[in-house]
């Protein structure tokens, strides 16, 4: 076994109803006063209120923050925190999808050590420790409720800074697939990718060690299971429930490991074309998964991925053959019908190569190498 040393995990609180644990949750993590961290499709479907009320009646006072955005930039952050400023919370909530978490642990960052988010690029650069911080995912996509990082965009150049710390790690986790059902079909579908695309990345990262990879497996199983379901909108409360679950495990695996090309190549195309990050993020991965089986040891790993789809979900034809399926089911747009132009490929290829995940790919990726990744999905999805 080779040397590792595997991260603290939060305290999972999972099954149909769990968001009634929140109560117990706040106390048992010494909070008081909650500063609920959201936005307003979530206020809009009732989750906000629900856990509100669930709070109050237990006699722990809660102010709402509503105003999250989609991939929080450091305006972003800086916002919330003087909203926290105000509120002066004891304990922090996300209750959404990753935007939300990836808020709350942001503004805790601002609110307990002050500076800028740039300050806390990479990890452990808190001085102080971070308040008590509890995850309450929405989507089956991100994994951020199992991760120390706040991933926040740069407000000029987009890009995406993973500013992490042990003291940023929720203390709990609560996993409720009834707060998923309310997801629009579109969320559902992007996020359901993003997921798995967390455990095929995380699977053949260059720091993956025993520990991530076996939640990088147990996550695909999980997804494997449950995904076709989630892209058709036919998912029963048992397959939500195996996707968040595979979510949060593949989040763990993040947590563990790293990813790799597929998001690297994905964020220049939400930065600068505007798609959605599970939407970037899908359309990439085929061809990544293509590029890295030119490492035999990748190309291992994904051998036997394909063993598991074929034993486990009874799929043949290998991993990447199957992802270009699930992305015809999920009818995704491609890069040309988005409006990419080839003309832009230069530029973002050489984002990619500035962006922290891709070191952790198990080819190594130049800009060429971007380039040409952009052009096999723009080729391939013009031909469809």
């Amino acid at each position: 076994m080779e040397a590792f040393t595997a991260k603290p995990s939060p305290q999972l609180v999972g099954g149909s109803g769990s968001l009634a644990e929140l109560p117990a949750c706040v106390q048992k993590s010494g909070g008081k006063k909650v500063l609920l961290v959201t936005d307003q499709g979530i206020v809009d479907s009732g989750h906000a209120d629900r856990a509100t009320t669930l709070l109050e009646d237990a006699g722990i006072a809660c102010t709402v923050y509503d105003r999250t955005k989609a991939n929080p930039a450091e305006r972003d952050i800086l916002a919330a925190a003087e909203f926290a400023r105000e509120a002066s919370p004891d304990c922090f909530v996300g209750l959404g999808g990753g935007s939300s978490m990836d808020t709350a642990k942001g503004c805790n960052f601002l609110l307990t050590n002050g500076g800028s988010m740039s300050d806390y690029k990479g990890y452990g650069h808190a001085r102080t420790a971070l308040l008590p911080f509890i995850g309450v995912p929405t989507t089956a996509g991100t994994g951020s409720e199992c991760q120390s990082y706040a991933v926040i965009s740069r407000d000029h150049s987009h890009e995406k800074m993973a500013c992490g710390d042990p003291s940023a790690l929720a203390t709990f986790a609560i996993l409720d697939p009834e707060l998923t059902a309310s997801m629009p079909q579109q969320v559902a579908v992007l996020t359901a990718l993003d997921a798995l695309s967390h455990a095929l990345e995380t699977a053949v990262s260059t720091r993956r060690n025993s520990f991530s990879s076996a939640h990088s497996r147990e996550a695909f199983l999980r997804i494997a299971s449950a995904i076709e379901p989630v892209l058709k909108g036919e998912a029963s409360t048992r397959e939500r429930d195996s996707m968040l679950m595979g979510a949060a495990f593949a989040g763990l695996a993040i947590e563990n490991s790293m990813l790799g090309a597929a998001h690297a190549s994905a964020n220049p195309l939400t930065a600068s074309c505007g798609l959605a990050h599970g939407h970037a993020v899908a359309l990439m991965l085929p061809h990544v998964i293509g590029l890295n089986a030119e490492v035999p040891e990748a190309r291992k790993t994904y051998e036997h991925y394909g063993a598991l789809l074929s034993s486990c979900v009874g799929v043949e034809g290998g991993i990447r053959a199957w992802v270009k399926y699930l992305l015809n089911l999920a009818d995704l747009p491609s890069l040309a019908h988005c409006g990419v132009s080839r003309g832009l490929f230069s530029d973002l290829a050489e984002d990619a190569t500035r962006q922290w995940t891709g070191q952790f790919n198990p080819r190594s990726m130049k800009s060429e190498d971007f380039a040409v990744l952009y052009e096999s999905a723009f080729n391939e999805g013009a031909a469809e």
